[in-house]
């Protein structure tokens, strides 16, 4: 099938040709039609798959088609003109016919990015992005021009929304990219709060790699009768992409193992995941001073360098990035070919979503893992995630000092869970079996133990009173039995002077300009007097 046999408008099949690509993906061939018939969507497709042409070329398609409005000046036009009146000018908010929320910059940067590639034989479409880092008079400028088209992250978003600068009333179309990590990032209330000021009659595209859970009743909630599209399960992700693991026995030892996978002949492009900002801006630092052309991208850096060095890696000037989660969400570059887990992601879903970064549109890739001996059972999480086992390989020269703990290989049709190996599930593995009918109420008394109905102990019916705790007890052997309060001393008349009964005789007197006067429990004074 090609794309000018699912009915897409001429000028977006050329363009689409001009990018190289002859033949659809999966999630294209099924997800154009419905979109193109104006059907509400759900599609479940793993990374790389071309969900951004699924639902962008479509909507295109629509807008190609639609009847040209009326030739007359555009906002920036109208607001030179009232200055040149001499008129205060007023913003006119944008009103866009497709609205695309994505949950991290670059991937909207990217949307934005293949969005011009596609709209490279048409007028009249204009795609502008609106994000957080960015400065605002530039996004005024943007909105100024009422773009079509509009990609955004749902923070800024909202604060435009609320300033007066974005209506909604002319939206045709919306499109969630990655729900599942917008919710995951906590945006569902700004969702839920764009969503209302969107018109009901418009036609809802909703991509995930989940469709359960939350994300499910959220789909549930702003679409309308809509076709469900699942094209990747769990078991069959990233058969293109070589997964292996290298045990490491310390931080010097994973250096020294990463400087050497770098230097592969075969690796062009790499991307470099860490847990931390810092960590980037460290091992980017090392590697520069190693040889390797490398660059950070994180969170923290201006939108400006995040521009600038991907840029880069687009250029192929950057060979390595060092990058985190959330900064390497949406990086579509072709000649990546090897990613490597510095550090191990928290959740498995972000393990997936990282080795994506290669192995594009069915391109093959290399995904390495870096782990410590005491991180086997993220490892094994990571494994049943995927239904996949994760082979554990050796560089000659780079032997961990420790072997790797034996671990329970995957089989086919394995889901989580179950025992290991597929078996059923046992006690301390996988689903907890409750607890064994009685207790321990079944169980017979041990060798040499005699069995005692439990409330029988000798003192259990004791009462627990000062008078009558040990009433019941002889004195032990040698000693005499007195009765309490009965000490010698009780009834001492208490001496004057102080509530200790004063100073015993020559206490504090010994010296007339040293501790007399000193009081009577202090240290030196206590000295003094037991030297006496």
């Amino acid at each position: 099938m090609s794309f000018e046999a699912l009915g897409l408008h001429a000028s977006i099949v050329q363009a689409v040709a001009d990018t190289g690509y002859t033949t659809p993906t999966p999630v294209q061939a099924q997800a154009i039609p419905a979109a193109i018939a104006r059907r509400d969507l759900l599609v479940s497709s793993q990374t790389g798959s071309g969900k951004t042409a699924a639902f962008m070329l479509p909507a295109l398609h629509h807008l190609a088609n639609a009847e040209p409005t009326p030739a007359g000046k555009t906002p920036a036009q109208e607001a030179q003109a009232a200055r040149a009146r001499g008129e205060r000018v007023r913003f006119k908010p944008a009103q866009p016919k497709m609205l695309v929320l994505t949950p991290t910059r670059e991937l909207a940067l990217q949307v934005t990015s293949n969005t011009d590639k596609y709209t490279a034989h048409m007028r009249r479409v204009r795609c502008v992005s609106i994000l957080g880092g960015m400065p605002y008079p530039k996004q005024m400028q943007l909105l100024a021009k009422n773009p079509e088209i509009l990609v955004a992250t749902p923070g800024r978003l909202i604060d435009h929304m609320e300033s007066g600068k974005i209506d909604f009333s002319q939206l045709e179309i919306l499109v969630l990219d990655e729900a599942d990590r917008m919710l995951d990032m906590g945006f569902i209330d700004d969702i839920e709060k764009i969503v209302a000021a969107t018109p009901s009659t418009r036609q809802t595209m909703l991509f995930s790699a989940t469709l359960d859970g939350v994300v499910g009743n959220m789909a549930r909630r702003i679409t309308t009768d809509p076709m469900t599209i699942q094209i990747a399960s769990a078991g069959n992700r990233h058969e293109n992409i070589v997964q292996r693991v290298h045990f490491v026995d310390d931080l010097s030892h994973k250096n020294r193992l990463l400087d050497h996978l770098l230097r592969d002949e075969s690796m062009d492009q790499a991307v470099v995941f860490t847990a931390t900002k810092r960590d980037a801006d460290m091992i980017a630092d090392r590697l520069n001073i190693a040889g390797f052309a490398a660059a950070a991208l994180h969170g923290d850096m201006h939108q400006g360098a995040r521009n600038r060095t991907l840029d880069g890696m687009r250029r192929g000037s950057v060979r390595v990035l060092v990058a985190t989660d959330v900064a390497a969400r949406g990086i579509d570059v072709p000649t990546i070919t090897h990613v490597v887990n510095y550090d191990l992601p928290k959740f498995p879903e972000d393990y997936v979503h990282r080795i994506g970064r290669t192995g594009r549109a069915g391109r093959n890739g290399t995904a390495i893992s870096l782990v410590n001996h005491a991180e086997n059972m993220n490892i094994r999480r990571i494994e049943r995630f995927t239904r996949q086992p994760i082979p554990v390989n050796v560089v000659e020269g780079f032997e961990p000092k420790r072997s790797a703990a034996p671990r329970s290989a995957a089989r086919p049709g394995w889901k989580p869970g179950d025992g290991r190996n597929g078996k059923p599930a046992q006690r301390g593995f996988g689903k907890p079996t409750g607890p064994r009918e009685g207790g321990y109420a079944d169980r017979a008394p041990r060798e040499g133990y005699a069995s005692r109905p439990q409330g029988d102990r000798p003192y259990g019916d004791r009462p627990h009173n000062s008078e009558s705790r040990y009433a019941d007890r002889g004195p032990r052997e040698g000693y005499a039995a007195r009765p309490q309060g009965d000490r010698p001393a009780a009834d001492r008349a208490p001496r004057d002077g102080n509530r200790f009964g004063g100073p015993r005789e020559g206490q504090g007197q010994r010296r007339e300009g040293g501790y007399k006067g000193a009081h009577p429990r202090s240290m030196d004074g206590a000295r003094r007097s037991f030297g006496e």
